[in-house]
């Protein structure tokens, strides 16, 4: 525990056999009280590897896709009575060290969210992220800061925390089960006014680390442009779209749908 909170690390898997260990490894499992595994029906040995390792899996029988997978984790992680959850990608993308300081801001309650940010410190680019994507998410990054009215340095890391509190409020069912369920997320935490704090996070670039290709990437760019627009809209009471509905709490009920290991 961490100021006397229970913190849970979830990894939404997909394929991630080759990387697994390692990222497992460096957890500090003496602040960590609990790391669950979802596995999206992945076609090579993750779950084989899980289990070795001892890693609490739940597994999905059919691929629901990322976002239908964070729903899973965070449905299952509050079922185990976490206060304080941590998403980490087992890809190895993201250092497993800062896993106890963005833990310790949310159990002292200094913020609701905690994300770890690539670009504070050009961790991005020194990392390995391909130029386009380096561009494309400072531009989108200023386009959703001006429609939201918030300043972050991106809105687009797969490195992210969140309180009980806030998984609990958040209509996260009515989101995308793709990617854009992170940009969606992130809006909704702004729109219902939870806090969020940055910390500088370095990212590797590898073989691999999971990446969405060119055609996703665009897919995804257009998608946050419409979630920003969105929210700019029901701010102005133009638009009701359901993703910003507070009475859509149906993460408890329909989610974490999958096999226990």
């Amino acid at each position: 525990m961490i100021f006397g909170k229970k913190i849970v690390v979830v990894m939404p898997a997909y394929n991630a056999e080759k990387t697994l260990q390692k990222t497992y490894e460096e957890i500090p499992r003496e602040y960590i009280d609990e790391v669950l595994l979802v596995d999206d029906a992945s076609t090579d040995n993750t779950v084989l590897v899980a289990g070795e390792l001892g890693i609490k899996s739940v597994v999905h029988l059919q691929n629901k896709g990322y976002g239908g997978n964070q729903k899973t984790c965070y449905s299952e992680a509050l079922k185990m009575g976490a206060d304080v959850v941590i998403m980490l990608h087992p890809d190895y993308q993201y250092t497993p060290k800062l896993l106890v300081s963005m833990a310790a801001l949310i159990a002292v309650g200094q913020y609701d969210i905690v994300i770890g940010s690539r670009v504070l410190s050009e961790g991005a680019l020194k990392g390995g992220m391909p130029t386009y994507k380096y561009i494309s998410n400072r531009m989108l990054t200023l386009t959703q800061n001006l429609l939201m009215g918030k300043k972050l340095s991106e809105y687009h890391t797969g490195y992210r925390g969140f309180s009980r509190q806030v998984l609990e409020t958040l209509p996260l069912n009515e989101n995308s089960d793709d990617f854009i369920f992170d940009n969606q997320m992130l809006a909704q935490a702004v729109y219902f006014g939870y806090s969020i704090g940055e910390i500088s996070c370095p990212a590797k670039y590898f073989d691999e680390a999971s990446s969405i290709n060119f055609k996703r990437s665009v897919t995804y760019g257009l998608g946050v442009l419409k979630t920003s627009l969105q929210f700019r809209l029901h701010k102005w009471g133009i638009a009701n779209p359901p993703i910003f509905n507070p009475g859509g709490k149906k993460l408890l009920s329909e989610a974490g749908q999958g096999r226990k290991h």
